[in-house]
């Protein structure tokens, strides 16, 4: 098992995350339980959620995913996972999250409310790692981290992070750490795979000059890079087919960010080096996602149990240099397919 460190914090996490978005929509409470004991079977010590789950967000289902964790919790040692949760975004970003009546905020008084309902769903005395769902666009950064620093100084919260981030937000929320010696965020989760290698432009830097980790997610492209979706195709249970099906023009955007002419042309290019390699392309894909050095874990889902298979493979794959510029080559031609 491939252990490593969050930034510069204690917490030592398996390679690979489970995360649990999923759970409570399309994933039933018996299957998330399998799954979670799969994943923990295997090694995989990290585990990653949200207030606001599951996905897609609704107000009569906001805090399923949260309590379902919290009961498979009771039947593992508690100090045997690390555990990551999420205080909803600002509703002044872009979207408008279905808690707390749609008036979140990254504030003082919405970080201590979400925390207490988190950790009580989560029936938990303490949270390992603690995350901004996504920045604030009009509350002070330095408010933010001081209430994160209250719970971190509480013993209710032992490190944070931060979530959907930019490098200038990153970097501004790093300074203000350090200038007002308040927690600092030691992780990043952002969107990141073989689909959408932006990290790499500029928020790399930031990680590898600071030593903050990033914890990729969506490494098979929301199940794009499984290959299912092509030309034109889109299978009647799958998470974009419903997306496509909404009337919501935001979900429908998301449907045509990862499914798109050039997402489809580039999995494509993907599929075939996965069977160069005698591997799936969703192996091929977890194990891109956690190659790099700014990587701690990345987080993979499931909405059913033998979809696990496939990412847990990719403990024992590792991308070597020739496998990379192959890579890099089809990246190059086909440059952010997701946008």
């Amino acid at each position: 098992m491939d252990f490593r460190y969050i930034g510069k914090s204690g917490l030592r996490v398996s390679s690979i995350c489970m995360g649990t978005m999923t759970f409570g929509s399309t994933t039933s409470k018996e299957e998330a339980f399998k799954i979670m004991d799969k994943a923990y079977d295997n090694g995989i010590n990290f585990y990653d959620t949200a207030e606001l789950y599951p996905v897609p967000p609704k107000a009569d289902m906001v805090g399923i995913t949260e309590l379902w964790v919290g009961e498979w919790l009771k039947t593992k040692p508690r100090d045997s996972i690390i555990l990551a949760t999420k205080v909803a975004g600002a509703a002044s970003g872009w979207f408008v999250p279905p808690i707390r009546h749609g008036l979140t905020a990254i504030d003082s008084f919405h970080i201590k409310k979400a925390v207490e309902g988190s950790l009580k769903k989560l029936d938990t005395d303490y949270i390992d790692l603690y995350q901004m769902h996504w920045p604030d666009t009009i509350v002070p950064i330095e408010e933010s981290l001081r209430a994160f620093d209250d719970l971190v100084k509480e013993g209710k919260v032992r490190y944070i992070g931060t979530s959907n981030d930019t490098a200038y937000g990153l970097t501004k929320a790093n300074e203000t750490s350090k200038n007002k010696n308040l927690a600092r965020f030691e992780s990043i989760q952002n969107n990141f795979s073989l689909l959408n290698p932006r990290f790499h432009d500029e928020l790399a830097n930031v990680c590898r000059r600071e030593n903050i980790s990033l914890l990729p997610y969506s490494p098979i492209g929301g199940g794009m890079l499984s290959g299912k979706y092509n030309a034109g195709f889109y299978p009647e249970d799958a998470r974009f087919t419903a997306y496509k099906n909404n009337k919501n023009p935001r979900v429908q955007a998301m449907a045509n960010r990862f499914v798109n002419d050039k997402t489809v042309e580039a999995t494509k290019k993907y599929v075939q080096l996965a069977k160069e390699y005698g591997i799936s392309p969703v192996t091929l894909a977890v194990a891109y996602s956690k190659h790099f050095d700014f990587i701690a874990s990345t987080i993979i889902g499931a909405r059913v149990l033998n979809q696990l298979d496939e990412s847990l493979a990719a403990f024992n794959f590792k991308i070597d240099d020739e496998l990379l510029s192959k890579i890099e080559k089809v990246q190059m031609d086909i440059l952010y397919p997701m946008g």
